[in-house]
């Protein structure tokens, strides 16, 4: 009985779905699971990527044995399916990491293709309790154990402000289009006593009319070690509101775990996230954020956190940076997820 895990091309890791693959590939490979399909390879060309990713999903089949217990990774576009019923016909069982579900925000599926394809799996990880019940409200019939936050493997190393300077200044890393985080554009015209500092592509500098520290992108091992010495909190928001959950976006928030709050906290910063979001339990429980339930309330919160109050906050950040910098929180899921197969 083996391990197994199947790589696959990746165009980047810039992105956080991508980045958040890689790494849980390093974390299995490092936990002595086999690779069944090819090395992994970062071709940008498409047709390369597409040979590349089709030769390992055909190898797979092929590579594992009666007893192996498979790990996936979630989508795999229309390759899932395929590998699901194969792995089962060489007599492995099968353990899915989610990622992403596309009935949700891009909406390529409905919400029974989407379980359709899941029930595929035997045991699957998801990202929340929040996602874990809407699974089993839409009839999954596959075991499913929480992730609670995704890990963020970098060699950089998080650094601090030697000296707290108020007011606070909160970052948000990630796309900036109007579409998408139109409630960026209300925040920046907006009156406030905070800071604003935007790190990503695409802002639409027509539509800025307030104050904001605009850095561009940078790479995340280059923020990891720079980020804490010019802000003191990073910003988990999506949607067009500064109301939590507004659009498909805001309120996809209410099941995901996004991979940009565990990069915050590789970054040394505190969390400033929707009260209602899957992972502001977590927040709360670990004490190393504010959870608001509108940005509008955050110059009033930000005025009343008193330096001694935000370093507790930031001690706990930090503690929390080194677990997931270890893949503690992927380590114990999969571990998990393989327990249950034996039940």
């Amino acid at each position: 009985m083996r391990n197994c895990y199947l790589s696959r091309n990746y165009k980047g890791v810039d992105g956080a779905g991508n980045k958040a693959k890689t790494d849980i590939e390093r974390i299995m490979a490092e936990n002595g699971f086999v690779n069944v399909g090819f090395k992994q390879t970062r071709y940008t060309n498409s047709v390369l990527a597409f040979l590349a990713t089709l030769a390992g999903v055909l190898k797979a089949p092929f590579s594992l044995r009666k007893g192996d217990r498979l790990v996936l990774q979630y989508p795999l576009k229309k390759y899932f399916t395929f590998v699901c019923r194969m792995a089962h016909f060489r007599g492995a069982k099968v353990v899915v990491v989610i990622h992403d579900l596309g009935s949700f925000r891009s909406k390529r599926l409905t919400p029974l293709q989407e379980i359709r394809r899941l029930n595929n799996a035997d045991v699957i990880i998801v990202h929340t309790e929040e996602m874990k019940e809407w699974l089993k409200q839409h009839e999954i019939r596959a075991k499913l154990v929480v992730l609670g936050v995704f890990d963020y493997l970098s060699e950089s190393v998080p650094a601090a402000k030697t000296v707290l300077a108020l007011p606070y200044t909160v970052a948000f890393v990630g796309g900036l289009d109007s579409r998408n985080y139109g409630f960026l554009y209300e925040m920046i015209n907006s009156v406030h006593s905070y800071r604003l500092m935007l790190y990503g592509n695409g802002l639409e500098e027509g539509k800025v009319h307030g104050k904001v520290d605009y850095r561009g992108f940078v790479m995340s091992d280059n923020l990891i070690s720079s980020a804490g010495v010019v802000a003191d909190f990073g910003l988990v928001w999506y949607g067009y509101s500064l109301e939590g959950g507004k659009g498909d976006s805001g309120e996809y928030l209410r099941y995901n775990a996004p991979h940009k709050l565990s990069l915050y906290i590789r970054c040394g910063l505190p969390i400033i996230i929707w009260d209602k979001a899957g992972l502001a339990d977590f927040v709360r429980e670990h004490h190393i954020g504010i959870c608001l339930s509108s940005l509008k309330d955050l110059d009033d919160v930000l005025s009343e956190l008193t330096p001694e109050a935000y370093a507790v906050i930031k001690q706990n950040v930090v503690e929390m940076s080194r677990k997931i910098s270890a893949g503690e929180f992927c380590t114990k899921a999969i571990r998990q997820a393989l327990g249950m197969l034996e039940g």
